[in-house]
C-alpha cells in the first residue's frame, strides 16, 4: 500500500478520494458472531477505479470516473510530477510472438488478424501479466503451478444487501475460517467510483479446495473451452454455480451465504505459484514489471503495490539517480519476501499444518538475509521491513484491487 500511496502523491493532479477506508478487521463465527478484531486502518479501493485515475494523470482522458479534469497548469502541478500530456495507444489484437535484440536495437515481432508485422524500440517494458507471454519467449520454462486451490469471486452493489447483512459488514474488511476454506469481504468504490453508501460495492474472495479432476471442471465454460487459469464473469456453468451456492448456504454464515446467492456474475481463478525470472533481458532493454516479473498469491494483496514500486524505482533508472543493477536488486527483493509470505498465508489458511512450517522457516531466512544486508551492507531492503510490518495482521488482505 505504501508504494501505490507514494505514487499518487507524486502524480496525481485529480485529488480526490479513491479508497475506502476500513477501520479495523473482524472474524467471524459460523453465528456471524464477532468473535475477534484486529485493529488497523486499511484502504480498499477497486482496479477500475485506479485506473481512470492513472489515466487522466498520464494522457488527459475523461471518463466517469473522472468527469472533470483538473487543468495542467503549474500552479495545479505543484508538488506532484503529473502533465497530462502523454500519449497512451492500446494496439489491440495483436499478440507478441518474439522479441529479439538487433544492433542495438529491440524488435518486437506480432501476429494479428491482418497478418502480423514488427515494432521497434529502445527499451521494451513487459507488463503482460502473471502468465507473460514475453516471458515465455524468453524463460520457456517458467510456468505457473495450480497449488491445490481456487478463489471465487463476486460482487454486490451495496443498496441489494439486507440490513441485517450490512450491520454485521459495517464496512470492515471481514474474515470467515474453516477446515479447508476461507472467505473474506470488503467495499471497494461502485459504479464509476462512486464512494457513496448504497453505491458502493461488497466484494468478496472465497477460497476452496479443489482436485485437479473438479479444477477442470470449475475452469470449462459452457462451450466446453477449459481456461487455464482464470473463467471470466458470466462464463461459469449454471450447474456448477449452483453447487457453490448451495455449499454457501450450508457452510458460510448468513452474511456471506447471502452475498454469494445474490451474486449475478461470478468468476473464479485457480491458485498458482510461479517463480520469478530475472528482472531484465538485453543488456537492460527489456524489462518486466508487475505480475510480469513476479506473481503472488492473493492473500498478500500486493500486486498493484509492487507495479507502483517498479514504477517508482525504474523512474530514478531513467534519471540517473539509480542504476539497472540497483533496480533488479530491490525489485527482487521484494519480490522474493512477498512471494514467500503469500505461501506462509495460503498455507496457514488453506494447506495441511505440516506445509506451514517449511514455509515460514523460508520466509523468515528471506527477511533476515535482506534485513542483514540493509544494516551490515548498506543495501536497500526497504520492502522487507514494511512487509515485515504487516506480518500480525495480514492473515488475508490489506488492500485489495481487482
Amino acid at each position: 500500500m505504501e508504494n501505490v500511496e507514494a505514487f499518487f502523491n507524486a502524480y496525481d493532479v485529480v485529488k480526490r478520494p479513491w479508497s475506502i477506508i476500513s477501520p479495523n478487521m473482524q472474524f467471524l463465527n459460523r453465528k456471524a458472531e464477532v468473535v475477534k478484531t484486529w485493529n488497523m486502518e486499511l484502504q480498499m479501493t477497486s482496479w477500475t477505479t485506479l485506473y481512470y485515475r492513472l489515466r487522466a494523470n498520464f494522457d488527459g482522458l475523461q471518463s466517469k470516473y473522472c468527469p472533470e479534469l483538473p487543468s495542467m497548469t503549474p500552479e495545479k502541478r505543484e508538488g506532484t510530477l503529473a502533465d497530462g500530456v502523454g500519449k497512451a495507444k492500446y494496439d489491440q489484437g495483436k499478440t507478441v510472438t518474439d522479441v529479439k535484440e538487433t544492433n542495438g536495437t529491440m524488435t518486437v515481432l506480432f501476429s494479428s488478424m491482418d497478418g502480423g508485422g514488427s515494432i521497434e524500440a529502445d527499451l521494451v517494458i513487459a507488463a503482460d501479466g502473471p502468465s507473460s507471454t514475453i516471458r515465455q519467449i524468453v524463460q520457456p520454462e517458467v510456468q505457473r503451478k495450480y497449488i491445490g486451490y481456487v478463489a471465487w469471486r463476486g460482487t454486490v452493489v451495496e443498496k441489494e444487501v439486507s440490513e441485517a447483512t450490512k450491520g454485521v459488514f459495517r464496512e470492515r474488511l471481514t474474515y470467515y475460517r474453516m477446515s479447508g476454506s476461507h472467505i473474506l469481504l470488503y467495499l471497494i468504490p461502485g459504479e464509476n467510483g462512486s464512494l457513496e453508501p448504497g453505491e458502493r460495492v461488497l466484494n468478496y474472495v472465497w477460497y476452496t479446495c479443489e482436485s485437479e479432476e473438479k479444477l477442470d471442471q470449475i475452469l470449462t465454460n459452457a462451450n466446453g473451452h477449459r481456461h487455464r487459469v482464470t473463467l471470466p464473469a458470466g462464463e461459469i456453468r449454471e450447474e456448477v454455480w449452483a453447487k457453490q451456492v448451495e455449499r454457501a448456504v450450508n457452510d458460510l454464515p448468513t452474511p456471506f451465504a447471502e452475498l454469494v446467492q445474490k451474486t449475478t456474475q461470478p468468476f473464479v481463478q485457480a491458485i498458482t505459484d510461479v517463480t520469478s525470472g530475472p528482472p531484465s533481458f538485453f543488456n537492460g532493454k527489456l524489462i518486466f514489471v508487475g505480475d510480469a516479473l513476479a506473481a503472488f498469491r492473493p492473500h498478500v494483496a500486493c500486486s498493484t503495490n509492487q507495479a507502483a514500486l517498479h514504477a517508482l524505482l525504474f523512474e530514478k533508472v531513467m534519471t540517473g539517480a539509480m542504476t539497472l543493477q540497483e533496480w533488479e536488486d530491490q525489485s527482487l527483493q521484494y519480490a522474493q519476501v512477498t512471494s514467500l509470505l503469500s505461501v506462509v498465508l495460503g498455507n496457514m489458511n488453506q494447506s495441511d499444518f505440516w506445509s506451514l512450517p517449511a514455509s515460514v522457516f523460508w520466509f523468515g531466512r528471506a527477511w533476515i538475509m535482506q534485513w542483514i544486508r540493509k544494516r551490515w551492507l548498506g543495501v536497500s531492503a526497504e520492502a522487507p521491513h514494511s512487509l515485515a510490518r504487516r506480518i500480525p495482521t495480514s492473515v488475508s488482505s490489506l488492500m485489495k484491487f481487482r
